[in-house]
């Protein structure tokens, strides 16, 4: 019998987890409204860099929502030289979320509305780092190539990690705001510690159904508001002996920005180094990139 059995239903600004057990298969879902309009009104982003950083902060809600414990990040990085789109990040922190992008905007203007990957980004790299709460660190990098972030994610988890994974990322601009979403379902093999995954893996039957069962599911699936997330891996999954749905972090803009979170950073260079950060008032001000604001601090 199948089980979805959950009190309330999900829809946006929140992550949804699910598992497939008769697979070893497990999930993220994710749709954004009101945060992705909150992190993209820091800066007057035109619209290839709008849904290229959609995209990516769905990416990272997908992924980080993969970690475990309340401090716990994932840094998603990309970054090119000589490149129209000289870098991007966003990280994922307990439901929190945030971003930013840095581009040549005349080149940019140049490539006219839909530009690809390879245009934006040139010779880049995609690089992605784990930090547990015990504060160890992981990073995979991986190149830049394919049609897209989400080709680029699979990469990683199939290079870094070895574990087959389907990801489809949408996103799309309309009257009542921008909206972006997300499904991420990766195969997990029998019993995980010390076997080896992917070359059994990619072709073994359960994962072969759970993606072209995942691999169905279409833009506008995702992006339909009304549609609970719920529903939508019901849609997706229906036929399977049972469906876990794991209520996931209800998300927020993330950023990590105050006065006194500078002056702390600021506090631990040498007494010289800091003058020579102060301006002609005895200011020491400090731009944060990912909200747009400027904090000045007289320490």
């Amino acid at each position: 019998m199948n089980d979805m059995t959950q009190a309330t239903e999900t829809f946006a600004d929140a992550l949804m987890g699910f598992t497939l057990p008769s697979r070893n298969a497990r999930g993220r879902i994710v749709r954004l409204e009101g945060v992705l309009d909150a992190v993209l009104s820091a800066h007057d982003y035109p619209a290839p860099i709008t849904h290229l950083l959609s995209d990516a902060l769905v990416l990272g809600a997908l992924m980080g929502g993969l970690l475990k414990g309340k401090q716990a990040q994932l840094t998603m990085q990309a970054q090119t030289t000589g490149g129209i789109v000289r870098l991007l990040v966003c990280d994922y922190r307990d439901g929190a979320v945030r971003g930013y992008a840095d581009f040549d905007a005349d080149r940019l203007a140049k490539l006219g509305a839909n530009p690809t990957l390879s245009a934006l980004f040139g010779e880049g790299y995609l690089a992605i780092t784990y930090e547990t709460e015990e504060r160890q660190r992981y990073q995979g990098i991986v190149p830049l190539e394919g049609d897209s972030l989400a080709q680029a994610c699979e990469s990683y988890f199939s290079q870094s990690e070895q574990i087959p994974t389907l990801i489809r990322v949408a996103s799309r601009a309309g009257a009542s705001g921008r909206m972006a979403a997300g499904l991420l379902v990766q195969h997990l093999a029998d019993g995980e510690e010390g076997r080896e995954r992917l070359h059994v893996r990619l072709d073994h039957p359960d994962w072969e159904h759970v993606a072209v069962m995942a691999g169905s599911i279409s833009h506008d699936e995702l992006l339909e508001a009304g549609l609970s997330l719920e529903t939508l891996a019901w849609r997706l999954f229906h036929e399977e002996d049972e469906v876990r749905v794991l209520p996931g972090a209800q998300l927020s803009r993330g950023c990590r920005c105050s006065s006194e979170h500078y002056a702390a950073i600021i506090a631990r260079f040498p007494p010289e180094e800091q003058q020579a950060m102060r301006n002609d008032e005895g200011i020491i001000a400090v731009d944060c990139a990912f909200c747009s604001r400027t904090f000045a601090l007289a320490i």
